[in-house]
């Protein structure tokens, strides 16, 4: 089998409440998502998608990934997409670093080799577990009564988990954590997640302030060496993000101890190929995970939804189903969430086709 097209389309995904908020003043309120078409002379086809959270929170934008793919995706043409790993292996080779821009080409690879197999892409990796899979729900950044609010609103919904948007004025940071763990149930997880946005002085200051309330505490600081610093002054369970980019980060983090929970972002290491190696060591490691994406909509859900449901359950710290943060819907059979759970498609591949109806014409096309 061979690749003999790659097709490019771009979709924009409005939120449903309007606007999403995080540290550092940073916003959006349409995400700006690129979905990817693997074509091969089997007549076989694989989707994938990349979607950053605008250009202020990883070294990654919208623009940014049609034009890395633009330059890489011809080099491509005349591999074998039902050898993902091959084709990772050739990236890299011919595009230093831009994970984000191989991600959606890594995972339309591998939705290809499940439809070879006749196999959902969870069994490729690794086996299904459990019926469904819990939950997050991200929390904007708002007042802290506004933040309490959201959370007994998605608590209605079936939600059990919330990550909220901190990283923002200390004072008000350690108000907000306490407003939202006043609402928090028996059994309910609480995140404070300040996506690098607190001075190390500040993230010291609010680790204490709310060393009472039962809360994880990600990412405080932009740098690793912040982090461990806070890691190692706060008894408050840690989660590391945006440090934990690739494999490198990850074994260096293990062996600092630097953390409790590891969130795997498919896009930020590169896309499937990557993010399973990386469960595959946390899980012998003993270390749980939040298993998501940058952002997108239903082809990076789905995607997400396959790396959950193939991760022991006792390993699955919090997952997010980004389509039902946003209004638009363009690839039926994507996984929708029902009562604060998921399931992945059963369905060969990632379970999903494409609704050109709604994505229109590609914007950039490359053919053999």
């Amino acid at each position: 089998m061979k690749i003999t097209a790659i097709n490019v389309y771009q979709i924009d995904l409005p939120l449903q409440e309007g606007r999403y908020a995080w540290s550092g003043g940073n916003s959006v309120d349409v995400f700006d998502s690129t979905v990817v078409e693997i074509e091969t002379d089997a007549g076989i086809t694989g989707v994938g998608e990349v979607c950053p959270l605008g250009p202020a929170y990883l070294p990654a934008f919208a623009e940014g990934a049609r034009t890395g793919i633009r330059e890489l995706a011809p080099r491509l043409l005349g591999l074998d997409p039902a050898r993902p790993m091959q084709v990772s292996y050739f990236m890299d080779a011919a595009m230093r670093g831009h994970n984000y821009v191989k991600s959606p080409l890594d995972v339309a690879c591998w939705d290809i080799l499940g439809k070879v197999a006749g196999l959902p892409v969870c069994d490729l990796l690794g086996g299904r577990y459990g019926k469904d899979i819990v939950l997050y729900r991200a929390i904007s950044q708002e007042s802290p009564e506004a933040m309490a609010a959201r959370c007994r609103e998605y608590q209605s919904e079936g939600y059990s988990r919330f990550q909220l948007k901190v990283g923002g004025d200390p004072d008000t940071d350690i108000e907000r954590i306490h407003a939202c763990a006043d609402v928090m149930r028996p059994g309910d997880v609480l995140v404070a997640d300040a996506n690098t946005g607190w001075t190390r002085h500040a993230a010291m200051r609010v680790a204490a302030a709310v060393s009472d309330r039962d809360v994880y505490i990600e990412q405080p600081c932009a740098e690793y060496a912040g982090c461990l610093q806070v890691r190692r002054s706060t008894a408050r369970p840690f989660v590391l993000d945006e440090s934990m980019d690739g494999m490198a980060p990850l074994l260096q983090g293990l062996a600092d101890s630097a953390m409790d929970v590891v969130n795997i972002k498919i896009a930020k290491v590169g896309g499937l190929t990557r993010a399973h190696r990386m469960r595959d060591v946390c899980v012998e490691a003993g270390i749980a995970m939040t298993l998501e994406d940058t952002w997108g909509g239903d082809v990076a859900t789905a995607a997400i939804a396959h790396l959950a449901h193939s991760t022991p359950e006792p390993m699955r710290f919090s997952v997010t189903d980004f389509n039902s943060y946003v209004t638009t819907a363009f690839a039926p059979g994507a996984p929708r969430r029902e009562n604060g759970r998921l399931v992945a498609p059963d369905a060969p591949g990632l379970g999903v086709t494409l609704d050109y109806g709604v994505l229109g014409a590609p914007v950039w096309r490359t053919a053999t």
